[in-house]
């Protein structure tokens, strides 16, 4: 098997893990307006505990670079707000939902994507080190990709999205990763120092998104405690599961 295959199918096997995190949802049959409350807040936390990492991983790399990516990110979900606010609520269609809930799922996966494309660089970079490095980064992002896969599930299956749909689009929001991962690996003194710029970008964009989006709608139709402690209690989690991984 050549290097580059190799490359392939592991950051392959990480997209797949991120449609993992469709399966709890297969067991919830009533989605109520409380429920997608706490969907969203679930959601925030896992985003933003994964953004507190992801600020942490890239000033390793580079401060400034960090910071630059993380604003180039909000930038960017600005500039694709004002672009989705261009079409009337009843023009804008994702799969099954329109209007604010076709929005919402876009915004979700968009960031989610734009997130795929450092991990891909990671993968692809981690092979410069050895297999061995490689696989324990490998795995390391397939098993950080299943809450990912649950954030994604907590937005989409309560506007109406099958448990088979939100695993399908999970998938496809992280397929950027092995298509990152050859030209990184190929590549990897040129990916290299754009690796900060990526990992910032991915944090800025999930922020914004968790601030903009997720809580604001969250709070509106759960209780504000309870809300907090969902979004608390998801950020120490996932902050804990990336430090102890």
């Amino acid at each position: 098997m050549s290097d580059g295959l190799l490359v392939f199918l592991y950051a392959l096997a990480t997209a797949v893990a991120t449609g993992l995190g469709a399966l709890p949802f297969l067991f919830f049959r009533e989605v109520s307006d409380r429920f997608v409350a706490y969907a969203n807040a679930i959601a925030a936390g896992l985003m933003l505990g994964a953004s507190f990492g992801l600020v942490a991983e890239g000033t390793a790399h580079g401060r400034l670079e960090t910071l630059g990516g993380v604003l180039l990110g909000v930038v960017f979900i600005l500039v694709t707000q004002h672009y989705l606010g261009e079409y009337d609520e009843e023009e804008l269609v994702f799969g099954a939902a329109s209007g604010e809930s076709a929005r919402k799922m876009f915004l979700m996966l968009v960031v989610m994507t734009v997130h795929s494309f450092s991990e891909g660089v990671a993968v692809g970079v981690s092979f410069g080190g050895g297999v061995e490095l490689a696989t324990v980064i490998t795995l390391a992002i397939a098993v950080h990709n299943i809450p990912e896969g649950v954030a994604i599930t907590a937005v989409m299956r309560p506007r109406g999205v099958s448990v088979a749909g939100c695993a399908g689009w999970s998938i496809l929001s992280s397929l950027p990763q092995p298509l990152m991962a050859v030209p990184a690996f190929l590549f990897v003194e040129a990916f290299r120092p754009g690796l900060p710029w990526g990992i910032g970008f991915a944090a800025g964009a999930m922020i914004f998104m968790v601030l903009g989006e997720l809580l604001p709608e969250a709070l509106e139709e759960g209780r504000r405690s309870e809300v907090a402690t969902l979004t608390t209690a998801t950020i120490v989690a996932m902050m804990l599961f990336q430090r102890f991984l």
